[in-house]
């Protein structure tokens, strides 16, 4: 029989959907009720075995494969990214008027395992408790895998292209380099719109010598110390006062780079419903999130301040520069799924990099 096996040894025993295989990875919950074809497609969610706390999931199936602009107009990456699938009820008949298939069949192609019919309340619960764990999925043996701890590995290094590639549906005469440590699609959506041509580069790429106008640091998996080189091209960027936003894992490699600490989440958050408060400020915003890690406040240099703060648990949602054109959001501001509240700060960044260029396209004084 099926099951799903912690590493503290609790087991749940349930029915099989999508690929007949094992899986171990990282045990993480989201309280998302809807938006599973992008969550499953989330390169954030890299070797991690996803519990949904929604009871009934595939009712709308899988939406088609259409491609708009070189990117995929339902999903936020390429493929399946999580390890496995846990749900309370799985839906095997569905209904929507963009549905190509169900979930279980697209689950076998990307041949990712599902379990339902466990409690996954109680699978929450542990999690809530213990915070978050290893496990496995197992369709007979439990000796069929071995556990497997993926903040032990450069997962940012799985996900990211492999070369650059130009976006360029925007005429607007800016130029975004985008570092893909993991990006979603959305991401390159919104900067899109705004008019703008973006260049995807590789985790790993020395754009420190490239024109470009403004720099963005995707989100991504794992624990951000993986990417030293990433941190360290970060590091030469900050010396040449051109903009930055970092989003999610951005955040976390921003903060490294400028010399702060980032820590491991007792459980992580994730899900469209996080509250997040402007520091300084009385506006608060709901938010998607999907993270493990987060940026010790404690340790911003004098010249950092706190952008955002988590209202659950105080955690911080973003830093900013106190004099340079330079901020980020532990949060996702191109929410998808998810609210849009916070999408406005594409169109802050946006300004600020048309802003600075039109400083340094001024002639200086004698």
């Amino acid at each position: 029989m099926p099951q799903l096996i912690l590493d503290d040894g609790t087991c749940f025993t349930g029915q099989s959907f999508g690929a007949s295989c094992a899986a171990a990875g990282e045990v993480v919950f989201n309280t998302a009720m809807t938006g599973y074809p992008e969550s499953l497609t989330d390169p954030s969610y890299k070797g991690q075995i996803l519990v949904l706390t929604y009871p009934l999931v595939g009712n709308y199936g899988v939406p088609g494969r259409a491609i708009r602009e070189q990117l995929s107009s339902h999903f936020e990456s390429d493929r399946v990214h999580i390890s496995g699938l846990v749900v309370a009820s799985y839906s095997a008949e569905y209904s929507h008027w963009n549905a190509l298939d169900s979930l279980s069949d697209w689950l076998r192609e990307h041949n990712i395992p599902g379990i339902c019919g466990v409690d996954t309340r109680a699978i929450t619960k542990i999690l809530r408790e213990r915070g978050t764990m290893l496990g496995k999925l197992v369709q007979n043996d439990p000796a069929e895998i071995e556990m497997y701890d993926p903040n032990k590995e450069n997962l940012v290094s799985l996900v990211s292209c492999r070369e650059p590639v130009v976006y360029e549906e925007g005429a607007g005469g800016l130029r975004i380099l985008l570092v893909d440590c993991g990006v979603k699609n959305n991401i390159i959506r919104c900067l899109l719109s705004l008019g703008v041509t973006v260049i995807r580069v590789p985790w790993d790429y020395d754009y420190t010598n490239d024109d470009y106008d403004g720099l963005v640091i995707s989100n991504g998996p794992g624990d951000p110390q993986q990417c030293a080189v990433t941190i360290q091209h970060l590091k030469k960027a900050i010396l040449l006062d051109k903009p930055i936003f970092g989003i999610c894992l951005g955040n976390q490699l921003l903060s490294i780079a400028s010399g702060a600490n980032t820590f491991k989440l007792k459980y992580g958050h994730r899900g469209y419903n996080q509250p997040v408060l402007k520091v300084g400020t009385n506006r608060a915003f709901i938010t998607s999130q999907n993270h493990g890690f987060a940026v010790d406040d404690t340790t911003l240099g004098a010249d950092w301040e706190p952008l955002f703060v988590n209202l659950n648990d105080q955690t911080n949602e973003g830093i900013r520069h106190r004099t340079k054109p330079f901020f980020s959001t532990q949060f996702h501001p191109e929410a998808s799924g998810g609210p849009t509240d916070t999408r406005f700060l594409f169109n802050d960044f946006i300004n600020m990099v048309r802003k600075s260029k039109a400083l340094a396209n001024d002639p200086q004084p004698e």
